[in-house]
């Protein structure tokens, strides 16, 4: 039988997945007894791995980031409670309880509190009572680290390499601690000895050994890097296969900078570890293992005083470890903060510009980039704490090392090579424990990053291929919409029972005032999105049971705002079809009217955009993404506000070009401009989420009490006729 723990699990994650939160994104939460003041009802309160969310009973989400968060308190009253975050600006009531559940919300409020200071709970031990309200949902390391290790066998020959140097490198490292003490001392530089004299032999001993060394180390290097560089491989490649498997709503809810860092940094963090760290952590541990063994034979009184600091060195590793994990968590987050900026300073340095607020940009930069730099300076000054101090505690033990031996040769029970060579063991076994102890500090934000990452990979996209697609070479243009409802999030519908159906080779035009659905519409036909219920058909076949190529294939799609990528502009042009040849590629650009302009340019089709390259006019980049979608030759085109961008008298000579253009060809047209819309075999107006009328465009603009008349008829008001445009 399930525990109320499991059931409000379950509730908790169904109602969740409906906003492409999985459960395993939960890391608390709890469930209020009160929707409003003096109201009982039931609304979500989420700790999420990176924001703290809230679904409302109606079925409203609201969400926060918690680096956005400065504070999270609760204000109490006679018999119940309201649960508070505070921004820099502002603050947000997101709950309210009865006092009954007030122990839970503040330890939810603990919780959470520490998430908004940059700790990392994953090993968090602050797991509640069966009988509560919330959860910790607990992922452990070691599944991370051996998952993060299964990319390893498939390059069995760097391994098996690497295992056979690690060996060796341990056997080597073993022998100039006993040729420098027991051989140099007790044979070669005491008389009688079997080497006695033999300085120079040995010497060149040590050399050669010293180089075998020096090499298994180059040599373990570049197999590390070898081997580390083609995980890390993998793991981008997985990661950013995954992401564009992953549908829109995955990217609505995450910021730019944090999916950078998780591609970038979180991968350079595992790249460090498994190339500087883990290699060299097998052969220290081998090392400390073989010295350790060695020294208790030889010397048991002596070893037991070596490992005398041991226990107060792992007393010290493990309160420091959870702190080390805080920054860590810290600066990861800050990190994230500061790309965002980076990313929306870039992508908005147009509005920056022409609002001339370059001093706030740089103000909110430096504010995030000190914030960065405090952490990083406390991490710092935290490890600059902790180590020297570790390596001043293992060094007490070879003090006592000396002061032990030392007695031992005055009263003939150790011989002075013997000590030495004890000496030179405990250096080399400090050495490597030194290293281990630094490289929990890796091990940290290697498993920091594995888990981001992995949180990645292991999103299901909302969007799915199905599992027997049905392959379309060409289709025939058919688009049917059956009693089609659709929202972003639950209980806001943005299409309510939507039916239309387009003939093959008829163009339609969608109108409406902004936020009616016309663009919700083309979203769901190109199957950017999912129908919550009723059915889009393409030539009688439901859209999920086409398959993704041969919806790409097929759809051309020209956005109101155009992307273009860095690259020249013959790339941009053959983007869906890059086997297309120089010859079609113009064709293209001129039937889009792009090729006078292109042909002006420095390097014409050659010339670069973007990054390092020539910029574009708005007009220009639409020109160029209207030759995009010519050149694919798809069945359906869809233009949203595709003119939006271009002049009079470059709108209608791309009308001019669209008229040859949709001949024989089902399209799509978006339009706030009538102009663009009056040759449309039909307009079909939408209103709020529906379809509440259609027609051409003479019979509706006609219709005196009809919505699409009246629009047209406000527009025909503003417009100024100086240009002769005539809607009719």
């Amino acid at each position: 039988m399930a525990t109320k723990n499991e059931d409000n699990l379950k509730f908790v994650s169904d109602k969740l997945s409906q906003y492409d939160i999985a459960a395993e994104e939960i890391k608390m939460y709890i469930i209020s007894d009160l929707s409003k003041p003096g109201t009982y009802g039931k609304n979500i309160v989420c700790a999420l791995s990176d924001s703290l969310c809230v679904l409302n009973e109606d079925g409203s989400l609201f969400r926060k980031f918690y680096e956005d968060i400065t504070d999270i308190y609760t204000e109490n009253y006679i018999s119940s409670g309201e649960l508070i975050i505070s921004t820099e600006t502002d603050e947000h009531s997101i709950a309210h309880f009865t006092l009954s559940i007030s122990t839970n919300v503040e330890r939810f409020i603990s919780f959470v509190q520490k998430l908004i200071h940059g700790e990392d709970l994953t090993n968090s031990t602050d797991a509640v009572e069966s009988n509560a309200d919330y959860r910790f949902i607990n992922r452990g390391k070691k599944k991370l680290f051996f998952r993060v290790l299964s990319y390893v066998p498939k390059y069995k020959k760097n391994l098996l390499w690497m295992i056979a140097i690690i060996i060796c490198t341990t056997l080597i490292n073993l022998l100039p601690p006993y040729l420098t003490g027991t051989i140099l001392y007790d044979e070669v530089l005491t008389k009688g000895g079997k080497f006695y004299g033999m300085i120079l032999p040995l010497v060149s001993v040590l050399v050669l050994i010293t180089f075998t060394s020096v090499s298994l180390s180059v040599f373990l290097g570049r197999i590390g890097a070898e081997l580390s560089g083609n995980i890390i491989y993998d793991i981008k490649t997985e990661v950013f296969s995954a992401m564009q498997k992953l549908g829109m709503k995955f990217f609505s809810s995450k910021r730019t900078g944090n999916l950078l860092n998780r591609i970038n940094s979180d991968a350079l963090d595992i790249q460090y570890f498994l190339n500087d760290g883990l290699p060299y952590f097998i052969i220290n541990a081998a090392t400390i293992a073989a010295i350790g063994l060695y020294l208790f034979i030889v010397n048991p009184i002596l070893s037991v005083t070596v490992l005398l600091p041991v226990p107060l060195i792992a007393l010290i590793i493990k309160k420091s470890t959870r702190k080390f994990k805080k920054l860590k968590w810290q600066a990861w987050r800050k990190s994230s903060a500061v790309n965002s900026i980076i990313n929306d300073n870039l992508q908005g340095v147009r509005v920056v510009k022409a609002f001339g607020k370059e001093e706030r940009e740089i103000q909110q930069f430096n504010t995030a980039s000190k914030a960065l730099c405090d952490t990083r300076i406390r991490e710092g000054i935290a490890s600059a704490k902790v180590f020297p101090f570790l390596s001043w505690i293992m060094a007490t033990g070879g003090l006592a090392v000396w002061a032990i031996g030392g007695t031992q040769i005055l009263n003939g029970s150790l011989s002075f090579g013997e000590l030495m060579s004890f000496v030179g063991y405990l250096s080399l076994l400090y050495t490597p424990v030194n290293f281990m102890v630094k490289t929990f500090d890796w091990w940290t934000a290697c498993m920091n990053s594995a888990q981001r990452i992995f949180e990645v990979i292991d999103s299901k996209p909302d969007v799915a291929e199905s599992k027997n697609p049905v392959i379309i070479d060409r289709f025939k243009g058919e688009i049917e919409l059956k009693n089609v409802s659709f929202s972003y999030e639950p209980n806001k519908p943005v299409l309510k029972n939507v039916s239309f159906k387009v003939k093959p080779g008829e163009m339609i035009g969608l109108v409406g005032h902004s936020g009616a659905g016309k663009s919700t519409i083309t979203n769901i036909i190109t199957r950017l999105y999912d129908v919550n219920d009723g059915e889009v058909t393409i030539d009688g076949i439901n859209i999920k049971d086409i398959s993704f190529s041969s919806l790409h294939k097929n759809i051309g799609i020209v956005l109101q705002n155009t992307f273009l990528f860095s690259g020249t502009i013959a790339e941009n042009i053959a983007y869906g079809k890059p086997n297309a040849s120089m010859e079609e590629i113009i064709t293209a650009a001129k039937k889009a009217h792009a090729h006078e302009f292109i042909s002006k340019l420095p390097d014409s089709y050659d010339t670069c955009i973007g990054k390092n390259g020539i910029d574009l006019s708005g007009g220009e980049k639409q020109r160029i993404s209207i030759a995009r979608a010519i050149l694919m030759d798809p069945a359906i085109l869809i233009f949203d506000e595709a003119t939006s961008s271009l002049d009079t008298d470059t709108e209608q000579k791309i009308q001019q070009a669209m008229e040859q253009l949709v001949k024989n060809r089902t399209t799509i047209a978006i339009a706030h401009r009538f102009s663009t819309l009056k040759n449309a075999d039909r307009l079909v107006v939408v209103e709020n989420g529906r379809i509440v009328e259609t027609g051409t465009h003479i019979d509706l603009f006609n219709k005196p009490s009809g919505i699409y008349s009246k629009m047209a008829h406000l527009q025909l008001n503003a417009l100024s006729f100086s240009e002769g445009e005539n809607v009719l």
